[in-house]
């Protein structure tokens, strides 16, 4: 009778069992990026290149094998962690556009308050569910195999805080190329794990810069000589910034086509061609992040948290806002959501307004003007209403401040996924000639006539009673429709240009005059504020991208004035 050879004797050893696992746990894993790139997610190109990633795969799926109770299921219950955390960053790739740090935890409890009551159970769900499986079947009587499932974990957490720049110089010797220009490639040449933990040691580098960076009588001392070298040339003019939520032109769209025009023809009457396009810092989502850059003038950096003002406490940071209460101004938000919203309250205090108004459905103990009614089936109030009483908001403070100038700051709510039509005040008129599978699309183009048609009468109103003035009105970022940034990259979104699903419409009167500018970034408001109220004195000072013959400067070198601000913002 023939023996068995060797190594077939030694195959049910439990090295050759972990093995055996760990081989099928990465096929598993590649074929799930596979999987998820066929559908818009990072590339596998550089597959072969996350040695750094592999060896993190397999070291917690053996310590989360070892810590759970025998059975026949405890392979697969092994990796739920794992592909719970790869499932996380492909979802917030696909749906968001940017890639998924640890910062953005934060920003769970908004998402799940902006979401229909069934996509945030199901989002809890997924989440809670794998996770609850997992501990469920943890054998909490070894604590030895406890404490040996925490201690990589310990110790990485520890030399991404204690040590951030240490852990960071590390990671970059042993690692494949970090693309600096692209978060999204450093994930396709190391891995979601290893960049996860990286991008977090960065931020923690990044806190403790702030520290040298605060010098509050410096700072508040450059902040009254900007406002005392423009009082020379302050025009007094009011100023209205309007950012409306996910307002995504469909008309940008290069391969879509309409069975009517999808704006107003009032709309079209008031702006004709001059129509802008403004750079947002996000897409999809986080309109705060959006807020963050038309309010303070610099770029989102996302350094410290994934929403800047989720670190503000408070504490003068001297945006836009601020300075024009310097010069006299009664600096006003009107925000159609809720005060805790991604910490609005802090954050519009930090930002430098005097005032802060939400919904009276939402904040009943605060003093508001705001009483928008039930937005019923739709969900998320309608612009008309919201504009409407804004625009009373302005005609009492002009019989109640006579010569005092506004900025008079909104933000809108309505356009919100799932971009929610009511048939009876608001049935489809326009249909899409060219099919493409996104109901979302189809909705939020008919969203986009009604919208166009209440910001027209609120504009035509508004320059009846305060013509010369500054009136700019900006998207905060397109909506994720459907199908993330597949829709606009199907149906050629601005001809498929680079970063196209970050630009926005932008509209701008200019003492009751549309104007047209060379493309903006949102960052660049505050400055042209400035600029319009100072007749031009500000950018003879400072470097205006949207003045004729002007020059921006790269996005890097405004990372010293945001860290300043951040440092005085959180302090």
């Amino acid at each position: 009778m023939p023996t068995r050879p060797a190594f077939a004797a030694s195959l049910p050893s439990a090295a050759a069992r972990a093995l055996v696992r760990g081989g099928a746990l990465v096929a598993a894993l590649c074929g799930y990026m596979v999987l998820m790139e066929g559908v818009g997610g990072f590339s596998t190109a550089f597959i072969h290149h996350q040695l750094v990633e592999l060896v993190l795969v397999l070291t917690l799926y053996t310590l989360s094998h070892a810590v759970l109770k025998p059975g026949r299921w405890r392979s697969v219950l092994a990796a739920l962690p794992l592909l719970l955390v790869y499932l996380v960053h492909d979802l917030f790739y696909l749906a968001m556009g940017k890639v998924f740090r640890l910062a953005n935890l934060a920003e769970l409890p908004e998402l799940v308050q902006v979401l229909p009551l069934g996509y945030a159970a199901l989002l809890v769900a997924a989440l809670g569910v794998p996770l609850g499986l997992f501990l469920l079947r943890v054998d909490y009587r070894r604590p030895r195999r406890l404490a040996l499932w925490f201690a990589p974990l310990i110790l990485v957490t520890v030399g991404v805080k204690a040590a951030p720049e240490a852990f960071s110089r590390s990671f970059e010797q042993l690692a494949s190329e970090i693309v600096t220009y692209s978060d999204g490639k450093s994930v396709e040449h190391n891995g979601r794990l290893a960049m996860l933990a990286y991008r977090e040691a960065q931020r923690s580098a990044a806190l403790a810069q702030l520290g040298p960076r605060q010098a509050r009588e410096r700072y508040d001392a450059e902040a009254a000589a900007l406002a005392e070298g423009l009082r020379p040339h302050d025009r007094r003019r009011n100023v209205h910034l309007i950012v409306l939520e996910s307002f995504l032109d469909p008309r940008l769209f290069r391969d879509l086509r309409f069975s009517r025009p999808p704006a107003h023809p009032a709309f079209d009457r008031l702006f004709g061609d001059t129509l802008g396009l403004s750079r947002a810092p996000v897409f999809g989502g986080s309109t705060a992040q959006s807020e963050f850059e038309v309010l303070c003038g610099v770029p989102a950096f996302e350094a410290f948290s994934g929403v800047e003002f989720n670190v503000f406490s408070g504490a003068p940071a001297h945006c836009l806002p601020g300075v024009l209460g310097a010069l006299g101004y009664r600096s006003v938000a009107s925000n159609a959501y809720k005060p805790n919203f991604f910490n609005a309250l802090a954050a519009y205090r930090g930002a430098g307004f005097a005032e802060s108004y939400f919904p009276e459905a939402y904040s009943a103990a605060r003093e508001t003007y705001l009483k928008l009614g039930d937005p019923g089936v739709e969900e998320y109030g309608f612009d008309q209403p919201l504009l409407e009483r804004n625009l009373a908001f302005v005609r009492a403070h002009q019989r109640q401040h006579p010569g005092q100038p506004l900025f008079n700051y909104v933000l809108t709510i309505y356009g919100h996924t799932p971009h929610l039509l009511d048939p009876a005040q608001r049935p489809e008129r326009i249909g899409l000639v060219s099919h493409y599978p996104d109901d979302h699309l189809q909705r939020v183009v008919n969203q986009f006539y009604y919208r166009t048609e209440a910001i027209a009468a609120y504009l035509d109103r508004l320059m009846e009673i305060d013509r010369d003035s500054l009136v700019i009105l900006v998207s905060d970022h397109v909506p994720p429709l459907r199908n993330g940034p597949n829709t606009y990259s199907a149906l050629g979104y601005l001809g498929n240009r680079e970063g196209s699903t970050y630009y926005n419409r932008i509209a701008i009167l200019k003492d009751g005059r549309p104007r047209a500018y060379p493309e903006l970034r949102h960052y660049e408001l505050p400055a042209l504020v400035l600029d319009y109220l100072s007749e031009g004195a500000y950018c003879r000072d400072h470097a205006c991208a949207f003045r004729e013959g002007g020059r921006r400067v790269a996005r890097e070198a405004h990372r010293e004035r945001y860290l300043r601000l951040i440092a005085h913002a959180a302090q």
